[in-house]
C-alpha cells in the first residue's frame, strides 16, 4: 500500500495526478477490509464511498471547505484519508477512534453523525454562518446510505433549496440503509435514467429563454419561465430536487473518479443550491459469502480473504434473537400481532417474523417518528402492533409517542433493543436514557425483563391489555439462558414484581438484566454476614405498591440498580414514592452517571460504572457501613 502510506492528510490526496487516484481508492478498500476484519463494524457504507471519498478530498479543500457526512458510518474511507490511517486499527476499540464521526477527533470532522438525516440541515446551517460572517468557501453535505427515507434531510432541504445559499447537497444513492430501502422514494430514485445530456439541454434552454427575455423585453419573463417550468418537467429526471429549489446533476457513476471530479469541478462553478446524485454500490468488493445484502451494513469480525465471520463464542443466543423467536410464535396465537421497524429487520430480530409473516411485517424505512405513529394508526382499528426500534433510534420519536400514542391510550407495544450500555458503537448510540424518558409518558407501561421467559411473558401481558402503551427494554448482549417456547409461558401477572431472594437488612430492587449481577452480590455479601433481599423489578412503572410496602416494612435501606441513567430514573421515581410512605427509609439509586460515555466493550462500561456484581456489593457494603455508624 505504497500510495496510501504516503498519505497524512487531504492535502497529500489533492498532489497527486489523477491516474493515482483510482489505485489510492483500491488500498484504501483493501485496508478497510483488512481493518474491520479484527475490529468488526459498519463496513458496508465504507466500502460503497471509496472513490466518492477521494474525489471530494480531491476537489474540495478541507477542512477551509466544509464536508458534512450523513450517518458516520460512511466516513471508515474519510477517516483513513484525513490523517488518522495509522490510528485505524484501533477503530471501536477502547481508547481507539470512534465508530462515527466525531467533532473532538478531527478538525475534517465536520459534525459528529451516528443517527441518519442530519448532514443536510447541519450543512445548512454552516452555509448560514459562512454568509452571516462574509466568508467565502463550500459548503457539502454528503446525504446517503437510506437517509432521504426519514424526514429530517427533506425539512433541511426546503429550508436551504428557496434560499439560495451557496451550498451542495451530494446524494449517496446506494438503495440501502441497513437494509434494502423501502418506499415511495426509492423507487422515485430507481426510476431516474442517467442521460449526461440532460442537464446540458436544460442549460440551453434556459439561456435562450433568457437571451430572448433580455431581447424583448420584460413583458415575456412570466412566458419564459413557464416554458422553462415545461422544458424541466419533460427533460429533468432529478423534478423532485428541482421543485425543492436545487439545479440536479446526475446521476453518475459513483465509482468513476474521473467523472465524479468532472461534475465537482463544475458545480463549484455554480451558486446556489444543487445537488449531485451519485451512484454507488454498498459492499462494494467485499467478499461476503452469504447472498443476504444487509449483512453488507455491519459484520462482527471475520476472516478479510473469504467474508467469513469468526466463530462466536459458544453460549445462549442474544436478546435480538429470542425476541424474534418470540414474537414470531406469539403470530400463531395473535392473528391481529403485527410487527413494525425503521429499516432494521436484522438488528432488531423481526427478520424472523419477516419470514414466516411477510404480511404482517412492516419496515418504515429510517422513520422513527412515521413507525410510531403508522402504529397508532393501526391500534385505533383493532390492530396489535409491536414497535421494535433500538432505544437510541426511538428517542427520534419522542413526540410521537406522547402526542398520537398516550395521549388516545393506544394499545402499541414498543420493543427497544440496545438498551442500556451499547458496547462498541459508543456514544450515538446508548440506550441510557429509555427508563427517564419513558417513566414521563403518561400511562405508559415501563418493563425489563430478566430472561428470556419473562420477556415472553411481558409480551403476553402486554397482548392482554386492551388500552395503553407498553415498552419493553433489552440490551444488546446474551440472553442469560435459551428461552422456552412462548406456548410454555404464561403472561406476568400485571404489575408485580418477584422476591427472588428473601432478606432481612437491606433490598436490593434490581431492573431487567441487573437481576443476575444483584443475586451475586447479595451471596458474596452473606458469606460476609450481610442477609440481603433481592427483588426483581420487572414493572418499572406502575410499582408493585403491595410488594414495596412490605419491603419498607422489613428494611431500612433500599438500593435500585438499573442499566440506565440515574437522573430521573426508576431510582429516583422509587425514591419518591418511598418518601411518601415510609420516609425513615434510605433509598439509593445505582444506575449510570450523568455524563457521555465512551466507546468500550460494554462488560468494560458496566463495570467503569459499578454496575457488576462486585461493584454492587462494594456500594451495599459501603452503605451499610454508613447504616452502622448512624445507628450507633
Amino acid at each position: 500500500m505504497a500510495l496510501l502510506e504516503s498519505i497524512r492528510g487531504p492535502e497529500d490526496v489533492r498532489r497527486l495526478p489523477r491516474e493515482q487516484l483510482q489505485p489510492l481508492a483500491d488500498e484504501v478498500r483493501q485496508r478497510l477490509i483488512d481493518v474491520v476484519s479484527s475490529t468488526g463494524g459498519h463496513i458496508g457504507a465504507g466500502l460503497g464511498v471509496v472513490e466518492l471519498t477521494v474525489a471530494l478530498i480531491h476537489s474540495f479543500d478541507s477542512p477551509r471547505d466544509k464536508i458534512v457526512w450523513d450517518v458516520g458510518h460512511q466516513g471508515y474511507p474519510w477517516k483513513i484519508l484525513t490523517g488518522r490511517n495509522d490510528r485505524f486499527p484501533t477503530l471501536r476499540q477502547q481508547g481507539g477512534l470512534n465508530g462515527f464521526l466525531r467533532r473532538s477527533e478531527s478538525e475534517h470532522d465536520q459534525f459528529g453523525a451516528g443517527h441518519a438525516g442530519t448532514a443536510m440541515s447541519a450543512a445548512f446551517g454552516m452555509a448560514t454562518a459562512r454568509d452571516l460572517k462574509g466568508e467565502h468557501h463550500h459548503v457539502v453535505a454528503v446525504v446517503g446510505d437510506g437517509a432521504l427515507t426519514c424526514g429530517l434531510p427533506y425539512e433541511g432541504m426546503n429550508n436551504a433549496g428557496h434560499s439560495n445559499r451557496d451550498i451542495i447537497m451530494v446524494l449517496n444513492d446506494n438503495g440501502m440503509s441497513i437494509a434494502p430501502n423501502v418506499g415511495a422514494i426509492n423507487k422515485y430514485l430507481g426510476s431516474i435514467i442517467a442521460s449526461p445530456i440532460t442537464n446540458r439541454i436544460r442549460d440551453k434552454v434556459k439561456h435562450v429563454i433568457e437571451a430572448s427575455a433580455r431581447i424583448l423585453g420584460p413583458g415575456v419573463v412570466d412566458f419564459s419561465k413557464k416554458v422553462e417550468e415545461s422544458i424541466k418537467n419533460m427533460w429533468s429526471p432529478g423534478m423532485l430536487f428541482e421543485e425543492l429549489g436545487f439545479r440536479y446533476f446526475g446521476p453518475i457513476d459513483g465509482h468513476n473518479i474521473d467523472v465524479m471530479l468532472q461534475t465537482f469541478e463544475l458545480v463549484k462553478t455554480l451558486r446556489g443550491p444543487r445537488v449531485v446524485h451519485v451512484i454507488t454500490e454498498k459492499g462494494k468488493g467485499f467478499p461476503l459469502p452469504e447472498p443476504d445484502l444487509e449483512k453488507f451494513h455491519a459484520r462482527a469480525p471475520y476472516d478479510p480473504a473469504t467474508g467469513k465471520l469468526k466463530p462466536a463464542a459458544a453460549g445462549p443466543p442474544p436478546w435480538t434473537k429470542v425476541f424474534g423467536e418470540a414474537i414470531t410464535q406469539l403470530a400463531a396465537e395473535y392473528p391481529n400481532l403485527v410487527v413494525i421497524t425503521a429499516a432494521m429487520p436484522s438488528g432488531t430480530g423481526t427478520n424472523i417474523f419477516q419470514k414466516k409473516w411477510p404480511n404482517r411485517f412492516f419496515d418504515v424505512g429510517i422513520a422513527e417518528a412515521h413507525a410510531v405513529t403508522f402504529a397508532a394508526g393501526l391500534a385505533t382499528q383493532g390492530i396489535r402492533p409491536i414497535v421494535a426500534i433500538y432505544s437510541t433510534f426511538l428517542q427520534r420519536g419522542y413526540d410521537s409517542i406522547i402526542h398520537d400514542v398516550a395521549i388516545q391510550s393506544l394499545p402499541v407495544i414498543f420493543c427497544m433493543d440496545r438498551a442500556g450500555m451499547v458496547g462498541d458503537d459508543g456514544q450515538t448510540h446508548m440506550g441510557l436514557f429509555d427508563i427517564a424518558y419513558m417513566l414521563a409518558v403518561p400511562g405508559m407501561t415501563v418493563t425489563a425483563p430478566k430472561d428470556g421467559a419473562e420477556l415472553i411473558g411481558l409480551l403476553r401481558c402486554a397482548l392482554q391489555q386492551a388500552s395503553g402503551p407498553f415498552c419493553m427494554r433489552y440490551p444488546r448482549d446474551k440472553a442469560p439462558a435459551e428461552a422456552p417456547p412462548a406456548a410454555e409461558v404464561a403472561p406476568v401477572p400485571y404489575g408485580t414484581w418477584e422476591i427472588l431472594r428473601q432478606g432481612k437488612q437491606c433490598a436490593i430492587l434490581a431492573v431487567g438484566v441487573m437481576c443476575a449481577p444483584a443475586m451475586k452480590a447479595a451471596e458474596a455479601l452473606a458469606a460476609e454476614g450481610l442477609d440481603i433481599s433481592v427483588v426483581n423489578c420487572r414493572f418499572i412503572k406502575p410499582l408493585d405498591r403491595d410488594l414495596l410496602e412490605a419491603l419498607v416494612q422489613g428494611h431500612t435501606l433500599l438500593v435500585t440498580v438499573e442499566d440506565a441513567t440515574a437522573v430521573n430514573g426508576f431510582g429516583a421515581y422509587l425514591a419518591e414514592t418511598v418518601q411518601t410512605i415510609a420516609p425513615e427509609v434510605r433509598t439509593f439509586a445505582l444506575g449510570v452517571p450523568d455524563r457521555i460515555y465512551e466507546h468500550a466493550p460494554r462488560a468494560r462500561q458496566l463495570e467503569e460504572v459499578g454496575l457488576t456484581a462486585e461493584g454492587i456489593a462494594a456500594r451495599v457494603r459501603a452503605l451499610h457501613a454508613e447504616e452502622a455508624a448512624i445507628s450507633s
